[in-house]
């Protein structure tokens, strides 16, 4: 199987998460990190609305988990898989975890900081880059925010 192949498989199950993130109104954003082996070692969805953080993105969320089932913040040997673009606070945990590769699916025009509004994760000027790979399953992705953002319920500025 190829890399792009493996991103895509991968990108199903941060789907997955991300479709769970509705279950509390959250923005359905999931994200996973798997190891060298490929194997999952951290899961995480948006979980601002349910626990009243602003802080619990879904990149966050799967950081986290990563770190504490590895026993290691330095998650080098790792790769995070996210279903929108990383904003900049997550761009500054991803870097922080020294994660070396990011695969993401749809792009943030709004707030993204690995290309589209930002190049945080490959800024030069900073001790750590990361590998990208950007677009997986952009499509559908940006269907499962798009359909979340069209109901009026969660037009209005929160």
């Amino acid at each position: 199987m190829g890399a792009a192949d493996q991103h895509e498989e991968w990108m199903l199950l941060a789907l997955s998460e991300a479709r769970a993130a509705l279950a509390s109104d959250d923005v359905p954003v999931g994200a996973i990190i798997v190891d060298s082996a490929g194997t999952v070692v951290g899961r995480g969805r948006n979980e601002r609305e349910l626990h009243q953080d602003p802080t619990l993105h879904a990149e966050i969320v799967a950081i986290r988990q990563a770190a504490a089932n590895t026993r290691d913040w330095h998650l080098t040997g790792c790769t995070l898989i996210v279903t929108l673009e990383p904003c900049v606070m997550c761009a500054g945990a991803i870097l922080a975890a020294r994660l070396p590769t990011v695969v993401f699916g749809a792009w943030d025009e709004k707030a993204g900081a690995a290309g589209s509004v930002y190049d945080v994760l490959r800024d030069r000027r900073l001790n750590h880059r990361v590998e990208v790979f950007a677009g997986v399953s952009a499509g559908e992705c940006g269907t499962i925010l798009r359909q979340f953002f069209d109901d009026p319920a969660h037009r209005a500025p929160r």
